[in-house]
């Protein structure tokens, strides 16, 4: 393996799915100013994210709208004005 082509900041760090709860600890660079507990009594930096692997349709084989802007209930008011005037 080469040397010093690695990230200095490379380390663990905790990711927590924000719709299912799930948490991972995996090497990252990412920053982030909040750290939390592992399971291995260790603390880690913490970073919240709304997909992961354990909430993604294609991992999960379930569908599931994530709507956090309104965006589908906007898109089907659309779509229905749309079908009413195309009468």
């Amino acid at each position: 393996m080469k040397q010093d082509i690695h990230p200095k900041n490379f380390r663990p760090v905790i990711f927590h799915d924000n719709s299912s709860g799930a948490r991972f600890l995996i090497g990252s660079t990412i920053a982030s100013d909040i750290t939390d507990e592992w399971e291995d009594g260790n603390t880690y930096p913490l970073v919240k994210v709304d997909v992961s692997s354990a909430s993604h349709p294609f991992y999960t084989g379930e569908e599931k709208v994530m709507d956090t802007a309104g965006r589908v209930e906007r898109f089907k008011a659309r779509a229905q004005k749309a079908k009413v005037r195309g009468k």
